[in-house]
């Protein structure tokens, strides 16, 4: 498997200001490991092809890089992180499936280490909502994409969330999400703003599109309800919720009782919605 070391194109750099709120506690990586192209890029799938180089940003523990890996097998796949540890869980995922079509490198969205014109697509999966300027983000994407090429992002939007039976107090863990995220420089409602971003960034040929993942069986719940009451207790939200005056831990912890409450009803459905857009360059 090749490693790729791009080369640096701007002589200054914009640094991320923006928080990453989730971090890579193993609740967090739980469900990230869970997402596939089919269940978070289904709207990109139609338009690849297998000659095609791709660069996937916000790769994560690259479960989605590697399936777009599989689906150009004559083309490449570039998949990056801001966090070197997880692009080397990435890289040892793709090891395991025997994927030769990828490198890896730790990027910074807002300045790409990549010359003008390089991808026929560049990909990002849940990364605009935590970026401290998205339509910077957007502009380099669209830079490193060649003439012909798509830009594909998908982002879900939390103030659409939703979720039965109700739950005043998972109506209070989304009132304090949002609080959290935006206080670290991201933008939780980043689904319906995409297109927007888009159009600011000088994407003229852009179109948008919503789908779902939806939570509503037994195992669906306690694996959504679970890895939510895990997060909202041991991960770094937790830490920023407390250390920035949110919420206190009892707090945190009610809320998390409160998830996996939810999970045990037999009528408990969740939904979660996403935002989408494919701009051609």
């Amino acid at each position: 498997m090749s490693q790729e070391t791009p080369r640096a194109t701007q002589s200054t750099t914009q640094s991320e200001s923006a928080v990453y709120t989730h971090g890579h506690h193993e609740s967090v990586l739980r469900s990230h490991t869970w997402r596939t192209a089919a269940n978070s890029a289904a709207y990109l799938i139609g338009e690849l092809k297998p000659h095609m180089r791709v660069l996937d940003i916000g790769c994560g523990p690259g479960t989605i890089s590697a399936d777009l890996a599989a689906l150009v097998p004559d083309g490449h796949v570039t998949a990056v992180d801001r966090a070197a540890g997880i692009v080397e869980r990435a890289r040892e995922y793709a090891a395991g499936r025997g994927l030769e079509n990828m490198s890896f490198a730790v990027a910074d969205v807002h300045a790409l280490d990549f010359p003008d014109d390089t991808f026929c697509v560049v990909h990002a999966h849940q990364v605009l909502q935590h970026v401290g300027d998205p339509v910077q983000a957007l502009r380099e994407m669209r830079r490193v994409t060649k003439p012909g090429g798509i830009i594909a992002v998908r982002d879900s939007d939390y103030g659409a969330f939703a979720w039965y039976p109700e739950s005043p107090a998972l109506d209070g863990w989304l009132e304090l999400y949002h609080r959290v995220a935006r206080a670290n420089g991201g933008e939780p409602d980043a689904g319906r703003r995409l297109k927007s971003w888009a159009l600011e960034a000088g994407c003229t040929d852009v179109t948008a599109s919503a789908s779902t993942w939806c939570f509503a069986t037994e195992e669906e719940r306690a694996w959504w309800s679970g890895l939510w009451a895990e997060r909202t207790v041991a991960s770094s939200y937790a830490d920023l919720a407390v250390e920035g005056g949110h919420a206190t831990a009892p707090e945190l912890a009610a809320i998390a009782e409160a998830w996996r409450a939810w999970g045990t009803q037999d009528d408990a459905w969740f939904m979660v919605p996403h935002g989408e857009i494919l701009c051609r360059v």
